[in-house]
């Protein structure tokens, strides 16, 4: 029994154990499913911008999107796409708030010249206007010059909606000019005025010939009357050089008038003055000019033209300090009845965002003339002055005449379209300029018009954002052309919100019984107060709780048992969505579904940065311009065309995100910005070096007929060859038969014709002579064997010297005995004869 309790037991414990595991892997696999299918949910829902939109200003601040503000809708989504309307969520028309662009015409009066009837400018379609304006500058038989057309309209826009209008621009014949000339009367200008006073006549004449209506007016500067600028010393403040008048600020000597024969009078009789820092005040003069238009006498229908003359460079805002004057410039006029500058000691020199401001509310033309010395400077001076240019005067002012004539041929053959939008409002401006009928560019200029020359511009007019100020949301701006008063007036009106969003409209009720009586109902969703929370207002924030009914409020449909995506909490019948720990990360949506962070990024940046594009609900929405996953590719093909035109990577690519992609040929590997550099493509160096030989250098297999015959160029030589890989040239080297390096480079003109530029020397290694070389090796091994023996010669005589001493020395010193030895005997001989015997 005891035996049978036990595989009991052990069956039960079994059985247990496989029922854990089996509830553990149904678990996993039904939080597998509803993870997925929460997944699935958001990727659609992220697919479609406007399904995440709670409000009707919401809604239709998001393009393409619609809101329905039926009563009866139910709990579908009112914000959708017109588009993508489904069977089932269908919105009856009359409560469907879906707002178009409306563009009015409000006044178009047709390009014309300045005339007494009807007139017909030559080289163009266009007619006299018969509108007659007030306030012409003319008699009252004339009709001021119209020049920009259509001069006003009104338009309704959506929010990243593009509008295009078109704006036609022709330059009348016979226009009105008012040119002012602004001298600086400092002791180093006295020859320059004495030219101009004499050239007064030449250079009225020359306008003249330009416009029959020409107006012209003098006025001059030095600088502020205050230490360190002048001298303050009583003598020399009332004459600071010989024959100087006092120091100023700006006088106004002449006012605009038709009269050229006083201008020259009004230049002679102008007294020099001086003072001691290099720069002048400029600025104070060119802004009083500038913005006292009664005083300077601009017409208000005519092109304006200030030439600023000078030797010196200029004063700007801060400089004023050094003099103790720390009140900002006003920008306002302050000329007296003598037309002298009254604030010249009391406001500082004014910024060069202030001259800039003020010249393009006055529609003036600044034309810098100055000396060599200066030029650099108002070159740059002149790119931060809209409309301003820049010339060369000589030493003594005597090409101002030319200077002028020159700058308003170059200011006139030009037009350039600007706007004073606000930062809320993008125009983007395109034109085919010259070539009708031609493709447009994405430009806001054209060069060399004509008087008559039709120029049609298409201004994309888009509203990026609606302003916070509920005030910002009508506007009015101008299109303009630079330099000329004339514009077209844009009333702009911004569709940021719907009717039924305010009061008195229908559809907007206040404490309605749709919300519980505790919100207001509003294009057919509840706006609760702070108190209430929920669809129809029906969740008290004092109060919340939670069951199965209210639940399925937090579920997008009934394919999943997630509430709220699994990133929020279910709160009477609402989701509540979680906080991330960076407050600028969000999760949003009815269900949760939504966020701004978990979007593609590229270099580190949420969809590429902000001036790319912006995260909503998971996906990037880019910016007009840019496209791609992360918004990271330009939607445009315009940087991958060559500079001068052409294909598209030069037809040796495609365009990838903005950027050339090379093809490799059988040719060769193409590189470059724009694919149009090939290093290892055969060029036409070999083609022309024999040629450059002969032509050049003498050189080479070619006689002189055959390279006379054979030769179709002829060859630019200079000193040094450097190729600009910019402007597309090759550079060619090769060494002749003297071993002599020879350079070239070619490229092509306008025409495609060969241009070719040689250097003129070879570089030829330096000639060796070798039999001076040998001779030169000879001898100076025979120089130096003779050295070595001699060497070898004095130091054996030297030695021997040595040694020879050392014996003399040696011998002397010895010292003989001169006794005899006892023990020695010295040996005795006997000789005998054998043959004598004694007889």
């Amino acid at each position: 029994m005891d035996m049978i309790l036990r595989i009991n037991s052990r069956k039960t414990g079994m059985s247990v154990q496989w029922v854990v595991v089996v509830t553990c892997l149904l678990a996993s696999i039904l939080s597998i499913s509803a993870q997925s299918g929460s997944r699935q949910i958001s990727e659609k829902l992220a697919q479609n911008p406007c399904s995440s939109k709670q409000t009707c200003h919401e809604c239709i601040q998001t393009s393409t999107c619609a809101w329905c503000a039926q009563p009866d809708f139910g709990d579908r989504k009112r914000c959708f796409q017109p588009s993508n309307q489904d069977s089932n969520r269908q919105c009856n028309e009359a409560y469907m708030i879906f707002p178009q662009n409306e563009y009015t015409v409000e006044r178009n009066e047709e390009l014309s010249k300045a005339s007494k009837g009807s007139g017909y400018i030559s080289g163009s379609s266009y007619q006299s206007s018969s509108h007659q304006e007030s306030g012409s500058a003319y008699d009252g038989g004339f009709k001021e010059a119209v020049q920009v057309a259509p001069q006003q309209v009104s338009l309704k826009l959506r929010i990243n909606e593009k509008y295009r209008l078109n704006v036609n621009y022709a330059q009348a014949e016979d226009y009105p000019v008012d040119l002012y000339y602004l001298m600086d009367l400092s002791k180093s200008m006295e020859d320059d005025k004495e030219k101009l006073s004499s050239l007064g006549n030449l250079l009225a004449q020359a306008m003249q010939n330009i416009t029959s209506n020409f107006r012209l007016g003098f006025g001059s500067f030095v600088d502020k009357t205050v230490m360190p600028y002048v001298s303050t010393v009583p003598k020399k403040l009332a004459q600071p050089c010989d024959n100087c008048q006092a120091p100023y600020g700006f006088r106004n000597h002449m006012k605009l008038n038709s009269n050229t024969q006083d201008f020259s009078e009004e230049v002679r009789n102008a007294a020099v003055s001086g003072n001691l820092d290099a720069p002048e005040g400029g600025f104070d003069a060119i802004m009083q000019a500038v913005v006292c238009r009664e005083q300077i006498g601009w017409r208000e229908k005519a092109r304006r033209l200030l030439v600023f003359s000078t030797d010196a460079g200029f004063h700007y805002a801060g400089d004023g300090k050094l003099g103790g004057i720390v009140k900002p410039n006003d920008g306002l006029c302050h000329m007296d009845t003598r037309g002298m500058y009254t604030h010249s000691s009391i406001q500082d020199y004014p910024s060069i965002s202030q001259i800039n401001l003020q010249v393009k509310r006055n529609a003036i033309n600044v034309i810098f003339a100055v000396t060599a010395e200066q030029i650099a400077v108002y070159d740059r001076l002149r790119e931060h002055v809209e409309g301003a240019s820049a010339g060369t005067l000589s030493n003594d002012s005597a090409n101002v005449v030319e200077l002028v004539r020159d700058q308003y041929n170059k200011i006139s053959s030009s037009v350039e379209m600007k706007d004073n939008a606000t930062s809320a409002v993008k125009v983007t401006y395109y034109s085919s300029c010259l070539e009708d009928g031609g493709p447009l560019k994405q430009t806001n200029k054209c060069d060399g018009l004509k008087v008559g020359t039709l120029v049609k511009f298409a201004a994309d007019i888009e509203v990026t954002s609606c302003p916070a100020n509920r005030d910002e949301w009508k506007q009015t701006f101008q299109i303009y052309p630079v330099g000329i008063n004339e514009s077209l007036v844009i009333d702009l009106e911004m569709i940021c919100d719907c009717a039924c969003e305010n009061p008195g409209n229908v559809g907007y009720i206040e404490n309605a019984k749709e919300c519980s009586g505790f919100g207001t109902y509003k294009c057919g969703v509840c706006e609760c107060d702070s108190s209430h929370f929920g669809r129809t207002c029906e969740c008290d924030s004092d109060n919340t709780h939670s069951d199965r009914d209210q639940a399925a409020g937090c579920r997008p449909d009934n394919t999943t048992t997630v509430d709220c995506s699994g990133r929020g909490s279910c709160v009477c019948g609402m989701c509540d969505c979680e906080t991330r720990p960076n407050p600028e990360e969000k999760i949003y949506g009815s269900f949760c579904e939504c966020d701004n962070f978990s979007c593609d990024r590229q270099g580190g940046q949420l969809c590429s940065g902000e001036d790319h594009g912006k995260c909503e609900c998971g996906k990037c929405q880019c910016l007009p311009g840019w496209t791609g996953l992360a918004c990271d590719c330009k939607a445009t093909n315009e940087t991958c065309i060559p500079p001068n035109g052409g294909e598209v990577c030069s037809g040796k690519g495609e365009c990838v995100c903005g950027t050339c992609k090379c093809f490799e040929g059988e040719e060769g590997r193409y590189s470059g910005r724009y694919c149009e550099k090939c290093p290892t493509c055969p060029g036409r160096c070999l083609e022309f070096k024999e040629c450059v030989q002969c032509m050049v250098y003498k050189t080479g297999k070619l006689s002189e007929e055959e390279c006379a015959r054979n030769c179709t160029f002829v060859p630019r030589v200079i000193d040094v060859v450097e190729a600009d890989e910019e402007k597309d040239e090759n550079l060619c080297a090769y060494y002749d038969e003297d071993d002599c390096r020879f350079a070239y480079v070619y490229t092509y003109d306008e025409n495609g014709k060969v241009e070719i530029r040689a250097q003129q020397e070879r570089e030829c290694p330096p000639q060796v002579y070798i039999p001076g070389i040998v001779l030169g090796v000879i001898g100076a091994i025979v120089l130096i064997g003779l050295a070595m023996l001699l060497l070898w010669k004095l130091l054996t005589t030297i030695h021997d010297r040595r040694e020879f001493a050392k014996f003399e020395k040696e011998r002397s010193m010895a010292r003989w005995n001169a006794g005899e030895n006892p023990i020695y005997k010295q040996a005795t001989s006997t000789f005998k004869n054998p043959t004598y015997a004694g007889k």
